[in-house]
């Protein structure tokens, strides 16, 4: 709908191509060749200059208002002089180039700008959503893994460490020490370094043990308090039995360090180099300088429970220091005043007691054995 005030000449080839009409005083609108016609002096829209002199802009209706005062179109608008409206149908809108659908288009746009806007938003919810799965997936998989490293080490055969004789039951986790309890580690043979090129041993060692004998490594020997120094202590000893003294192996059955650890000598089965029917424990340094730690004589007395439960020893054993069967000062006198206080210590070859060992026949002699 537009509206333009004043009177225009329109040429007479022109006007020939309008269809007129007349409105008369003081109608707001009238119906023309079926069209309504309202003006408005307050539109907005621009009219084109070419619509009054392109003749291929044919307008469908023309009102010409002429020699017409207080003419009033729509709500109380007023115009002064002569008035002329034009009503422009949708052809004559595109052959003057006037958008009309722009305001559709705009609708358009706006719906496909909302639209693009949901569509991004669905785009990152499904990419949020594949991330999620893969992110679960990948921690499934993670402690499926876990699950399957903790069944194969839990399940995992012995090794050949394991599958060897062990001296202490087999109440402990593969791959680790045995444990007489309270923390005393047994330290076997092939874990602290024992030579393999020891003569073979020949004399067995009878069971139940009737005598344990107690000594030490003594010549101002330093004890030792960790798995790696004692280990190295082990080796020199087992080096100086058999290079010094020709035996055919390290001399007691059993040692045990101040850390309260338990190595492994000659074993249960094997006599020791001091007497055949004794069992050998050695403290490892000299107790005649050092005090023997409350862990050390622990871990000897956890060994001998041990033995006594699994009849390695006689229920009735008697326990001696090295001092009684023979001049020497070994195990040291802060041993011997400790062990001396144990309930199996035998106190013979002391004053008018009998000699040790005399009730099995033993001579002098049989506590110097060189085996």
């Amino acid at each position: 709908m537009y509206t333009q005030q004043g009177t225009q000449e329109q040429p007479s080839e022109q006007t020939a191509l309008w269809r007129e009409g007349s409105i008369g005083n003081g109608n707001g609108s009238r119906g023309i060749n079926n069209h309504t016609f309202r003006a408005s002096a307050t539109s907005t829209m621009t009219m084109p200059q070419n619509v009054f002199t392109n003749p291929a802009i044919q307008p469908s209706s023309v009102i010409n208002l002429s020699n017409s005062t207080d003419v009033v179109i729509g709500p109380m608008t007023q115009y002064q002089g002569p008035v002329s409206i034009y009503y422009m149908d949708a052809s004559m809108q595109t052959a003057a180039g006037i958008n009309s659908n722009s305001r559709s288009s705009n609708s358009s746009n706006s719906s496909e700008g909302t639209g693009g806007k949901r569509r991004r938003g669905s785009s990152k919810a499904r990419r949020f959503t594949r991330n999620s799965i893969l992110l679960s997936l990948l921690v499934v998989l993670v402690v499926a893994m876990a699950i399957v490293i903790v069944y194969l080490e839990l399940s995992r055969t012995r090794n050949e460490l394991a599958q060897k004789s062990i001296y202490f039951g087999n109440t402990y986790e593969d791959g680790t020490f045995p444990n007489l309890g309270n923390g005393h580690l047994v330290i076997e043979r092939v874990q602290w370094g024992a030579s393999e090129r020891t003569k073979e041993l020949k004399v067995a060692l009878p069971q139940p043990i009737p005598y344990v004998l107690i000594t030490h490594v003594g010549v101002q020997s330093t004890p030792c308090f960790n798995l790696y120094k004692c280990s190295i202590k082990m080796r020199t000893i087992q080096d100086s039995a058999i290079a010094e003294k020709s035996l055919p192996d390290i001399q007691s059955n059993f040692y045990v360090s101040d850390e309260g650890n338990i190595y492994v000598g000659r074993g249960w089965d094997w006599a020791n180099t001091y007497a055949n029917h004794t069992l050998a424990i050695t403290f490892m340094g000299d107790y005649g300088r050092y005090v023997p730690t409350p862990k050390q004589l622990e871990g000897v007395q956890f060994l001998l429970a041990h033995a006594v439960a699994n009849r390695k020893l006689d229920l009735d054993y008697k326990l001696v220091a090295q001092n009684q069967t023979k001049v020497t000062k070994s195990p040291g006198v802060n041993v011997y005043r400790e062990i001396s206080k144990w309930p199996h210590f035998y106190g013979c070859s002391v004053d008018e007691a009998p000699k040790c060992g005399s009730e099995l026949g033993m001579t002098n002699a049989a506590w110097n054995g060189s085996q």
